[in-house]
């Protein structure tokens, strides 16, 4: 049952609903929290680590990206966790509150102990937080919407990606300068302090929404429905070869950092610290949003049908070429040279346009081919595919360190592994391409459409 005073249904407007512009708001505040934290935490796991003493106890390079990528994949296990609850028991506002103030309890744990139980302790609830919500806000998003002005759905999402890299941007711009001026407890406090008003905003707003009440016994039945099966089943292969996007992807802010700390950073009249330059992503994702949608889609739309699957194939292969820059910038700093920050910046430039076509295209294809009851699930099971794809990494790197503390993959071997898993993904998911049959499913509507 629906609590009184919040509309169960979207309402039958051909217009933007109402309570939009609080979910952009809300997730732009919260990507701020996010990213802000994330971009410092390499940096901060390798130099400013202290121990019970009060000591400087830092990781190594390796043991911090096992760490991160750790990190990462508890992050986005815990959607699937999210969804359970915001489908069966809680619905998702309630499961969005509550669990965004555990987020909070995160961020003030990391910016109050610097050792390693403090970061135990702040990344664990920052993950059950973090990765609970995610779910939940694009499917609230989604919830928004009926038959009538289904036709808003991709300007919607669209803003909303533009909220998240808004925040990230600003974000990773300003958190590493906080800790390289005032150190870790203002640094990772900022953060904490973003997501208080993230989860204010959504407060403030939760009148405007259309809340789907959660419904267990119709929950159960949904999941015994054949149909809902195959729609889980077909989704969650595709997200088996997305998984393997964000394993490369998501070393942007952890093996890139590390490689930029090798790099001539002086660019633009500045001197950019080695976890600033991953702000550069957000940037280029607000300016390729307008582009690929307004130009580059049109355009590619006349040679062939755009379908989702495949923009998101020709983003696998784009994600190839930038871990292909990336093998090579290691190539000149292993002959000893202090190779441009400009190489890396073009890296980000081809990474971030396959980013355009597999996360944007999945996250929306997600919402639409999900069944009505289950749309939370379904977005938990894309998000595990980001787990997925971290805990990859993690296993790639405590694979390869040896006994005697080196490393067996270094330098740009590294990078050539990453980059021939990710093309023989590419080639492998053509084959799925021609062949999976979409069912669009909007709240609202009789059945999938």
């Amino acid at each position: 049952m629906s609590q009184p005073g919040y509309r169960p249904k979207p309402l039958e407007v051909s217009t933007m609903p109402p309570g939009v512009q609080h979910l952009v708001a809300n997730e732009g505040a919260e990507r701020f929290s996010y990213y802000g934290m994330k971009a410092i935490l390499v940096v901060f796991m390798t130099s400013m680590l202290m121990n019970a003493q009060g000591e400087l106890s830092p990781m190594s390079e390796a043991e911090a990206m096992v760490y991160f990528h750790r990190f990462g994949a508890a992050v986005y296990f815990f959607p699937f966790v999210g969804a359970l609850l915001a489908d069966a028991l809680w619905g998702k506002y309630k499961t969005i509150i509550t669990l965004s103030l555990v987020y909070c309890a995160g961020h003030f744990a990391l910016a109050l102990d610097h050792t390693r139980i403090g970061l135990l302790i702040g990344l664990s609830l920052i993950a059950i937080g973090s990765g609970g919500i995610k779910p939940c806000v694009s499917a609230i998003l989604g919830d928004q919407f009926s038959s009538k002005n289904r036709h808003l759905l991709p300007r919607a999402f669209s803003w909303f990606y533009f909220a998240i890299n808004v925040g990230a941007f600003c974000s990773m711009i300003l958190t590493p300068l906080i800790l390289e001026s005032f150190g870790p407890g203002l640094a990772f406090g900022v953060p904490g302090i973003l997501m208080f008003i993230a989860t204010f905003v959504f407060w403030i707003g939760r009148h405007r929404y259309t809340h789907i009440p959660p419904d267990s016994f119709e929950f159960i039945q949904e999941l015994k429905n054949p149909v809902a099966w195959r729609a889980i089943l077909k989704l969650s292969g595709i997200y088996l070869f997305v998984a393997f996007f964000w394993s490369l992807f998501d070393q942007t802010s952890s093996a890139w950092v590390l490689q930029a700390q090798h790099m001539d950073r002086h660019w633009l009249g500045i001197d950019w610290l080695p976890s600033q330059v991953q702000a550069i992503n957000p940037i280029l994702i607000l300016l390729f949003i307008p582009l690929f949608v307004y130009g580059l889609y049109p355009l590619l739309s006349r040679c062939m049908e755009l379908t989702a699957l495949r923009k998101m194939s020709i983003g696998f292969f784009v994600t190839v070429g930038a871990f292909l820059i990336s093998a090579y910038i290691e190539q000149l700093i292993a002959q000893g040279q202090t190779p441009p920050i400009g190489w890396q910046i073009l890296a980000f430039v081809v990474i971030t346009a396959a980013e355009v076509m597999v996360s944007i295209t999945c996250l929306e294809f997600s919402y639409t081919q999900a069944p009505l009851k289950l749309k939370s699930l379904v977005m938990g099971i894309f998000l595990l595919s980001v787990s997925v794809g971290n805990g990859f990494t993690a296993l790639v790197n405590h694979w390869i360190q040896n006994p005697d503390g080196t490393v067996a993959l270094t330098g740009p071997a590294y990078y050539w592994f990453f980059a021939g898993v990710m093309f023989v993904v590419a080639c492998v998911f053509l084959l799925v391409v021609g062949r999976y049959q979409e069912t669009t499913y909007l709240q609202g509507s009789a059945g999938g459409t």
